[in-house]
């Protein structure tokens, strides 16, 4: 589903005042430089006091695209979507417009409990967001990594992470999905994540901090 806006700046501020309303977040935004280097990835062997730290509380918005895989009654099927992201510690309040089929959305999670509410759908509670966004609209996406990834950091249970010469983190492997990052010029934090499941799930993730 597609959304006209009518400038790149009023939306991010439209959707940032949204989430404004849902829950208080302190914002977060970090613009991390480095030094020119090349981008041959190495293993990460232990934390470097260069790699970016966990971000405690962001604001983010972009746009986030979902594909799953065909079926016996159906082909590929995919969505997108505008977003606006607040997070505080374990806390997140996650905005979508144009929402996966299912129209304007909320996601919330408060450490303990997820909570969706669309026209479409109504409230939805469940344990974890991703509990919660495959019963509300079918789609799979790994958003308890989300808030390392967008970090630039792997997460604690991830596998495999991979860095660049620039200890910025370039993949990673969560369970069975593979995740990979794209930054802009020098800088630290990613404007693109991708995350695909050998099943054929993907979503891809851009960033504007």
């Amino acid at each position: 589903m597609s959304v006209s806006i009518t400038s790149h700046k009023s939306h991010k501020l439209a959707l940032l005042t949204a989430i404004a309303t849902t829950m208080a977040i302190t914002s977060g935004c970090q613009s991390l430089k480095t030094a020119n280097a090349t981008n041959q990835p190495t293993t990460m062997q232990a934390q470097n006091a260069d790699q970016p730290k966990k971000l405690e509380s962001f604001n983010i918005t972009g746009k986030i695209g979902v594909t799953t895989p065909a079926n016996d009654s159906s082909g590929t099927q995919g969505g997108s979507a505008f977003y606006a992201w607040g997070q505080e510690n374990d806390r997140f309040a996650i905005e979508l417009i144009g929402a996966l089929g299912i129209g304007k959305t909320n996601i919330e999670y408060n450490g303990q409990t997820a909570t969706l509410v669309s026209e479409k759908t109504g409230t939805l509670t469940a344990d974890d967001p991703e509990e919660l966004l495959q019963k509300a609209t079918g789609w799979q996406a790994p958003i308890s990594q989300m808030s390392y990834w967008i970090s630039g950091r792997p997460a604690p249970s991830d596998s495999a992470p991979q860095m660049d010469a620039q200890n910025r983190l370039i993949s990673s492997v969560n369970g069975d999905w593979s995740a990979s990052f794209t930054y802009k010029g020098n800088d630290k934090l990613p404007s693109k994540i991708s995350a695909v499941q050998p099943q054929g799930n993907k979503v891809v993730m851009t960033i504007n901090h």
